[in-house]
């Protein structure tokens, strides 16, 4: 797709593929915020013209600039979403506390290799779906006196729990699932009181937006299917076939 198509011709569904790999890569190389790139992906699976996609990408290198991958492990079997998201460096935030209130450490943030929080009588969420990690493994060490933390995790991570409960309990359910070629490894240690430490595997907005629209295709494609054997029977009556 070009700028110079004609704005009101209908686009293909690789054309909104293409209009998404820009975005995707655009988000990996920093373009992109996490917001503006769900906002992006949301409205190019919408759009239903080369006029409605253009503007997406007006600001954004066509073809995509390569931008030099810091790595920590310099791992060439690294897959390019995992070694452009595991970045190395200092962690943006290392501590959380709360005391009957809550925390939330969500969005763009930096995992360090060593994250502690503490929660009485509260409740926090450690979210790293959007996160770069500091080291290929980091430790998400939870203290949770009557209260409870969640930590939620990508898809393709590695998840290690090892934390002690007394009349209270840590989630083991995350274990056991191999990592992805490059991904981090997340080990989950502390200590629950009357309290719990919940983990959990969700798919960002922009993911759940993408596996929606790849479903909606799908069952347009089975019923434009299903009316071609339905009417098949009338083409052939029509052209005198039996």
């Amino acid at each position: 797709m070009t700028d110079d198509a004609v704005p009101d011709l209908r686009a293909s569904d690789a054309d909104r593929d293409r209009v998404a790999g820009i975005l995707r890569d655009a988000v990996a190389e920093g373009r992109l915020d996490m917001e503006e790139f769900e906002e992006r992906l949301e409205a190019t699976y919408k759009a239903r013209t080369y006029g409605e996609l253009a503007p997406l990408t007006r600001d954004l290198p066509a073809g995509g600039v390569t931008v030099p991958v810091v790595s920590l492990t310099k791992d060439p079997a690294a897959g390019p979403e995992w070694s452009g998201r595991i970045v190395g460096g200092e962690g943006s935030s290392n501590r959380a506390v709360a005391v009957m209130s809550g925390f939330q450490r969500k969005g763009r943030w930096t995992v360090p290799r060593r994250f502690t929080c503490f929660v009485l009588c509260g409740g926090g969420e450690v979210d790293l779906r959007e996160a770069n990690f500091a080291d290929r493994e980091v430790e998400i060490n939870a203290i949770a006196l009557m209260g409870g933390v969640d930590v939620i995790v990508p898809p393709g991570v590695e998840v290690v729990v090892r934390g002690i409960g007394i009349m209270g309990g840590f989630d083991h359910r995350e274990e056991g699932v191999p990592g992805e070629p490059g991904a981090p490894r997340v080990v989950v240690t502390g200590f629950a009181l009357w309290g719990g430490v919940g983990v959990q595997r969700k798919l960002t907005r922009a993911e759940k937006l993408r596996v929606r629209e790849e479903r909606r295709q799908e069952r347009l494609e089975r019923r434009a299917g299903r009316r071609g054997e339905l009417d098949e029977p009338r083409r052939r009556r029509a052209h005198g076939e039996h």
